[in-house]
């Protein structure tokens, strides 16, 4: 099991200084926190119950998840991503990205080792696999968002299922009877990832309702894919 004095020593630091990195009792500077936090990171270290019930500070840390896997659309992501450290830095936090390939273990990780004190949660499932991890643990989250059984989370998220309907219906008023609609690549819907499934229910729900002839065809990413 790791103690915190192996921390202590990959960090080149103390291990009260360790407990107050994490802890938040004492001001650290930003260089130490980041060894330290870097070396919880690194060695997997845990901190017990008595340890968090302990803490009750802030550590001015967030942490993003960030849906680097295939199928995303890179540029969009930085968009949300710098959204995000902009403004975080707005109230004097800083952001920690976690990469999708790292999935339930680093929001555990994150919560079980305080190294944030709340998490944004990108790429969000129908389904999503971390959902009974968000809900067991204390730590705060945000959704970009919006799965199946939003009970008891914060999502926040575009009404795709309104956008997909509202571009059905203004074809119909110009008087098409055949609508497409090119779509997210392949991966995306394999995963039901929750804003592209719901563009797609409201595109078909409205072509329904219009009486319209309609195909969905999923579509990678660039123009030689769109043709």
């Amino acid at each position: 099991m790791v103690k915190i004095t192996d921390v202590a020593r990959r960090a080149g630091v103390s291990p009260s200084t360790v407990s107050y990195a994490l802890s938040g009792k004492r001001p650290i500077s930003d260089a130490t926190r980041l060894r330290v936090q870097a070396a919880v990171r690194e060695l997997g270290y845990r901190v017990d119950g008595g340890g968090r019930s302990a803490a009750g500070h802030r550590s001015k840390v967030l942490a993003l998840a960030v849906p680097m896997r295939s199928g995303v659309h890179v540029p969009v992501v930085t968009q949300f991503a710098v959204s995000v450290v902009t403004a975080a830095r707005a109230h004097d936090h800083d952001v920690l990205m976690l990469t999708q390939g790292e999935g339930e273990e680093g929001i555990g990780r994150v919560a079980d080792t305080r190294l944030a004190d709340g998490v944004i949660v990108m790429d969000v499932q129908l389904q999503d696999p971390r959902l009974p991890l968000l809900r067991a643990r204390s730590l705060p989250s945000v959704l970009i968002g919006v799965p199946a059984d939003p009970d008891g989370l914060t999502c926040v998220d575009l009404d795709f299922r309104a956008a997909g309907e509202l571009c059905v219906d203004h074809l119909a008023r110009l008087g098409h009877r055949v609508v497409a609609l090119v779509g997210s690549p392949p991966e995306v819907y394999v995963r039901r990832t929750a804003f592209a499934r719901r563009l797609v229910e409201g595109f078909t729900a409205a072509a329904d309702r219009h009486r319209l002839a309609s195909a969905v065809r999923p579509c990678g990413a660039g123009r030689d894919a769109a043709r």
